[in-house]
């Protein structure tokens, strides 16, 4: 079973999901957890579903998932800190799934931002979304989407996607996946609202970082670069080092990385 009451029954926490709301069919927990929130429901509400219609990713990307194989869920946050820190909550959520299931002895990385890769192909996208009133934060909506028990990928996925069953043979309990993420959470959004930056998170951070010391490709559409990863910053940026202009901080949002000779 996979419903309101197991998930509910899986998460150990203290707010990270406390209050769970599932349906069979959404066209997007992100939209479905904005319209909570307007409702007025309380920070740490977590939004799942079975299937989305219209799930989204980064850079407006689709993410589309077949029935009963993976996590979808959205995370509404009503934090007090101001608007510029939110964009690090991706990296947050990032580190959590990737400790997540490294909990469940499943070797994992994370591309930065927020890619959490297993095999060096990619297992979870997370897109994280503001709503602003006042000049001040309203809601911050996280949305996860995780591959659990995924059997097959499209072609045109295959050699970038995976899933924790094509990865180890076995068939994971969503719920237990669902609650591990929660848990990792609540403990590293504490320690980020500690110092509204990653300081607290780094080493655990770069310890899981896949670029780490590889030779990267920055695609930016104006200036686009290669050079090797040396890790991230208090602010999230990844520092690469370039042979002719030193080491450069590089923030996400419109730039993506590649490895130079793979997706990692």
């Amino acid at each position: 079973m996979y419903d309101q009451n197991t998930i509910s029954k899986a998460i150990h926490t203290k707010w990270a999901g406390k209050t769970v709301h599932f349906v069979k069919e959404t066209d997007s927990t992100n939209n479905w957890a904005k319209d909570l929130s307007r409702q007025g429901a309380p920070h740490g509400t977590l939004a799942a579903a079975e299937f989305q219609s219209a799930g989204k990713g980064r850079l407006g990307r689709a993410w589309k998932a077949p029935e009963g194989s993976s996590v979808m869920m959205s995370l509404l946050l009503r934090p007090s800190f101001e608007p510029a820190y939110a964009s690090m909550l991706t990296l947050v959520m990032g580190l959590s799934v990737a400790q997540a299931v490294e909990s469940l002895d499943i070797q994992t990385s994370i591309k930065w931002p927020n890619d959490v890769v297993v095999s060096r192909k990619k297992i979870c996208g997370i897109l994280t979304e503001m709503g602003l009133e006042n000049g001040k934060i309203r809601e911050v909506i996280i949305g996860v989407g995780i591959n659990v028990n995924t059997e097959s990928f499209p072609e045109e996925l295959a050699d970038k996607a995976t899933s924790l069953r094509l990865e180890t043979g076995k068939k994971y309990d969503r719920n237990q996946v669902a609650g591990l993420v929660m848990g990792k959470f609540e403990t590293n959004y504490e320690r980020f609202v500690r110092t509204c930056d990653l300081s607290l998170l780094l080493e655990d951070y770069n310890r899981l970082l896949a670029n780490r010391e590889q030779p990267v490709r920055i695609l930016d559409k104006n200036q686009p670069f290669e050079g090797i990863a040396l890790g991230v910053n208090e602010k999230g940026e990844l520092l690469v080092q370039t042979e002719t202009e030193g080491v450069r901080p590089v923030r996400a949002g419109e730039v993506s990385v590649r490895g130079l000779y793979s997706y990692v």
